[in-house]
């Protein structure tokens, strides 16, 4: 029998990471801090979180990280010059990233994985359940994924993660799970988890991917898990320890997500997901677009 559980309000952002995937662009500003159009990719990710209702935000940075505390906040300097101007739709879009949650900081000071990171949120969360979501994975703002697992998380208790069904020679680029259906069509039973498993060791071609809602006990787990896969502290292995022991912190399900979801972790899908959401824009779309066509079907053949 499912029963109702406390809404949540707090996520967490872990944000230290190197980026060294687009260097030389990271070598002085942080990857989330890179553009999707004209908004870093940081702040899709807390507009999601505010938008599921999540507005105590605690963003976990690392060195080189001061100018994701400085996009949250107040740039009086800036707003006055936009004022004198007149330019009042540019001021707004300005103070709109300071005014969107409560925001937090904590340094995760040495890069021990994505467990250590989680870890490093515990005497802000307290004993509260809580959300995580990861910077590289942007979740259409029209597909409601996070408020589904909340939802699920309020029904089932315990802790959430999200699942995409993923080709099997890209399973080893995430977690997996081992999974058993329910009553409900986008939501499964999660039994068992591995990071990163070759191809013929994945329990299953769901993975998982960058949104948990995770309960308190997962912290008195990672503080006791052993460094994983990487050398790292891995979520997942705590993740693991959940799934196979209810009673510990309560079931682990997974919300089956089919919608929209841009990785912008990797440079390709980073310029898809620039692409994609500037064809979708009112102001820029049609004019775009019209490039783009032109661009495809007449400049590109004659290369």
């Amino acid at each position: 029998m499912s029963q109702s559980h406390p809404r949540i309000s707090k996520a967490v952002i872990p944000a230290a990471g190197l980026g060294t995937r687009f260097l030389p662009a990271t070598k002085a500003t942080p990857k989330e801090m890179l553009p999707v159009v004209d908004k870093p990719a940081i702040q899709y990710v807390v507009e999601e979180a505010v938008s599921a209702g999540l507005d105590d935000v605690l963003m976990v940075t690392g060195r080189n990280k001061r100018p994701l505390e400085d996009h949250f906040d107040r740039n009086y300097e800036l707003e006055s010059a936009l004022q004198k101007k007149g330019d009042a739709d540019r001021l707004a879009k300005v103070q709109e990233s300071s005014d969107l949650a409560t925001m937090h900081y904590v340094r995760q000071g040495d890069p021990k994985g994505l467990g250590h990171a989680v870890l490093c949120a515990a005497p802000h969360v307290g004993h509260e359940p809580f959300a995580v979501l990861l910077g590289d994975d942007l979740i259409d703002p029209r597909d409601l994924l996070l408020q589904r697992m909340i939802d699920v998380q309020q029904q089932y208790g315990g802790s959430v993660v999200a699942l995409m069904e993923v080709a099997p020679e890209q399973i080893h680029l995430y977690g997996s799970a081992a999974v058993e259906t329910t009553e409900d069509s986008d939501v499964v039973r999660v039994s068992g988890l591995v990071e990163k498993p070759a191809r013929e060791e994945a329990p299953s071609h769901y993975a998982v991917i960058g949104r948990y809602v995770l309960d308190p006990a997962v912290f008195d787990i990672l503080r006791r898990t052993e460094p994983g896969r990487g050398g790292e502290i891995q979520l997942t292995d705590a993740l693991q320890q959940l799934a196979e022991d209810e009673k510990v912190g309560g079931p682990v399900h997974g919300v089956v997500f089919k919608g929209r979801r841009y990785d912008t972790g990797d440079r390709g899908d980073y310029l898809r997901a620039i692409v994609r959401l500037a064809c979708e824009r009112d102001d820029l779309g049609p004019d775009f677009r019209t490039w783009l066509h032109r661009y495809v079907t007449e400049e590109m053949q004659q290369r």
